[in-house]
């Protein structure tokens, strides 16, 4: 077998403006709609596998959003909870059936370019995504996790601790990878399939397995680590 290398497409393509007449709709939509009824037409046009269903899903969370950037693609079933919260930036792809589970007085960036595969899930009550981060499809992140005491009771009736999740610009999370609450993915890292990141990793590392584990460091164009 041979292996083939093709141009990168999502990357490095040019951000252009969005029409203005998304633009004023959306701007229309926020000042005269209820939350709810935004979240109505969300709703149906979530599924609506058509170019006019693509743009319902970029008006309305453009308009529920807290900020929103041009040439952002929302794939079919999309879910965003707490979608006030969420700052998300220019030429962001997010995958079809992405989750992207947000609090109500959390906050959740996602950087410019920044590519989301198909059928990820995000608990992002306090996460940052920097510019140009790759994101497997089907991986996962999350930000919190129960206390567990006392210990005599249930553990989902224990208090939650949210604990913020960072990933620097430029890294790449692989499919399946799970980032566990409170770690930093540095700039440049890659994290390899199915990894589960239990502790920080540093900018330009290559770590993988359960629990990742440093294999090297990438190098950059003149060699040095």
């Amino acid at each position: 077998m041979t292996q083939r290398v093709v141009k990168a497409v999502h990357g490095v393509q040019t951000v252009q403006p969005d029409p203005a007449d998304e633009l004023k709709e959306s701007a229309d939509l926020r000042a005269t709609e209820s939350k709810e009824q935004l979240l109505a037409r969300y709703s149906a046009a979530c599924y609506d596998d058509t170019v006019s269903g693509a743009r319902s899903r970029r008006v309305v969370l453009r308009a529920l959003c807290k900020s929103f950037g041009h040439g952002v693609r929302v794939g079919l079933g999309v879910l965003v909870l707490h979608p006030h919260t969420f700052e998300i930036g220019d030429a962001v792809f997010l995958g079809n059936q992405t989750y992207l589970q947000g609090r109500h007085d959390g906050r959740c960036v996602i950087g410019a370019h920044t590519w989301i595969g198909p059928q990820s899930y995000f608990d992002c009550r306090d996460l940052v995504l920097g510019e140009y981060v790759g994101w497997g499809p089907g991986a996962k992140v999350l930000g919190s996790e129960h206390t567990g005491d006392p210990i005599d009771v249930p553990i989902i009736q224990t208090d939650l601790v949210i604990k913020p999740v960072r990933v620097g610009r430029w890294a790449d999370i692989g499919v399946n990878a799970v980032l566990l609450p409170g770690v930093t993915v540095g700039t440049g890292a890659i994290v390899g399939a199915g990894a589960v990141v239990t502790h920080d990793v540093p900018d330009r590392a290559i770590v993988a397995g359960v629990p990742a584990t440093l294999l090297r460091y990438r190098a950059d164009p003149e060699g040095r680590a």
